[in-house]
């Protein structure tokens, strides 16, 4: 086994000839090229070709796929959507931000003509959302809130305190005793981030 050395998506790293194509790589007109970033490794298999396979290095970049469920920051909202900046994917933190969307009508599972956007949540909330699609071109991921344990899980009050949940659509501020609407998270312990 050789060191590994790092490459990108879409290197190309050798001929057909010289090896076998394996596990994060492509072959095009007789070379293969890596198809995620990561570090190159070649296994030597008896008297055949070398494996060329491409391995992620847990340092590379996370990226939020389709069915993960992400922490993330709302940054603004409006009646159609609530804009956020995805900051966790499960339990990683990310390195850069990834902005996404969750429209009006994956905010909840039911109801959904009657949801408004502002009683679900505010600028700044820490919500929980699951990617439903890979977004446009500004790497704009979109989400969804709609199942049980996804929504809110910390707001803070126009005081300034964490509210508390007091149903799944509400929160309360514990000093100031104010209701808002929210669409609350029944947050399930192992996503919760101490």
């Amino acid at each position: 086994r050789q060191p590994l050395s790092p490459c990108v998506a879409g290197e190309r790293l050798c001929s057909t000839e010289e090896a076998t194509a394996g596990s994060g790589t492509y072959t095009r007109h007789g070379f293969i090229f890596s198809s995620l970033a990561g570090c190159l490794e070649r296994k030597n298999e008896d008297n055949e070709l070398p494996v060329v396979s491409v391995v992620r290095d847990s340092e590379s970049q996370l990226l939020p796929n389709v069915g993960a469920v992400v922490t993330c920051k709302v940054c603004s909202i409006n009646s159609r959507f609530a804009k956020v900046h995805i900051l966790y994917v499960g339990s990683t933190p990310l390195k850069s931000t990834f902005r996404g969307t969750i429209r009006r009508e994956d905010i909840r599972a039911t109801e959904k003509d009657k949801v408004e956007v502002y009683k679900s949540f505010r600028p700044s909330d820490i919500v929980l959302a699951k990617v439903i699609s890979l977004g446009d071109a500004q790497s704009n991921y979109l989400l969804s809130t709609a199942e049980n344990e996804l929504g809110v899980v910390v707001a803070r009050s126009e005081a300034g305190v964490q509210m508390v949940p007091i149903s799944w659509c509400e929160m309360q501020c514990p000093r100031t005793h104010t209701k808002e609407f929210r669409k609350v998270a029944r947050v399930q312990p192992q996503f919760l981030q101490t």
